[in-house]
């Protein structure tokens, strides 16, 4: 009888352990306890601002800060051509290409590399990249700084869905504002593109869908310009009007 009522008081000493470190700000949990993306809003160093990455070879989304950077921003969203968004008749996915297929015919960077574009995607913007045993293409471990939300994502490839990989101007709006009378080579281009992929948090990704930017932006508020920026630069590269409505949201979160 004393040996239960003895464990007994041995386990709520161990449960106020465990209500006392849980109340401490700094402490670092196990990462089998902790949900991926949990933590506090992070960037990462290596993040490039949109108009500094013309092409989206380099890394991540950095924030848009200054006003001179800003007008910049709207200078270049004013480009953007407008017209209303057509039916979605005859889209699907396979309408360009299979996903991430690393031999799209238009020259865009990363092409033909010998390794597919997600994990091309994964290897630009990821952090402690570990790969495959014997490979250098297929990540299987990363640190992610989601510009999205802002937060970091310890990420591996068991659980490959909690990174996805978004198309910032999404294949169904290409196919309603244009593409649809494209070739099949130039829809694989725009599919594949590094301006128009980000690793981003895959439930925020979901969330978006084929939304423009009037009606989804991501949470994120500090990178929303910086968003809209990669949205025109990729309408422009391939010729695609905007709605009004995004258009004039774009202008909106570049202080238009």
């Amino acid at each position: 009888m004393s040996r239960l009522r003895g464990g007994a008081a041995s386990a709520a000493a161990m449960l106020g352990m465990v209500v006392l470190l849980t109340g401490c700000e700094g402490v670092e949990l196990p990462a089998d306890s902790e949900p991926s993306g949990s933590g506090p809003a992070v960037s990462s160093g290596r993040a490039v601002s949109p108009l500094d990455n013309p092409d989206g070879t380099k890394a991540g989304l950095a924030a848009i800060t200054t006003d001179a950077d800003r007008t910049k921003a709207r200078a270049l969203i004013e480009k953007v051509e407008t017209k209303g968004r057509g039916p979605k008749t005859g889209y699907d996915r396979d309408e360009f290409g299979y996903a991430w297929k690393d031999s799209a015919p238009g020259g865009i960077p990363f092409s033909r590399n010998g390794c597919d574009t997600r994990n091309d995607l994964l290897q630009r913007d990821g952090e402690d990249v570990r790969f495959r045993s014997g490979s250098d293409c297929v990540v299987v471990s990363m640190t992610l700084a989601d510009p999205y939300t802002g937060k970091e994502i310890d990420w591996v490839k068991s659980r490959a869905t909690a990174v996805q990989i978004d198309h910032v101007m999404p294949l169904s709006y290409d196919w309603q504002m244009g593409a649809s009378r494209w070739d099949k080579g130039k829809r694989e281009d725009i599919a594949n593109d590094p301006l128009n992929l980000i690793p981003v948090d895959g439930p925020t990704n979901g969330s978006k869908s084929d939304s423009g930017p009037a009606s989804w932006l991501p949470p994120n508020k500090q990178i929303r310009c910086s968003y809209v920026v990669r949205f025109a630069q990729v309408s422009l590269k391939y010729e695609l009007p905007v709605t009004k409505a995004d258009k004039e949201m774009m202008l909106r979160q570049c202080g238009g």
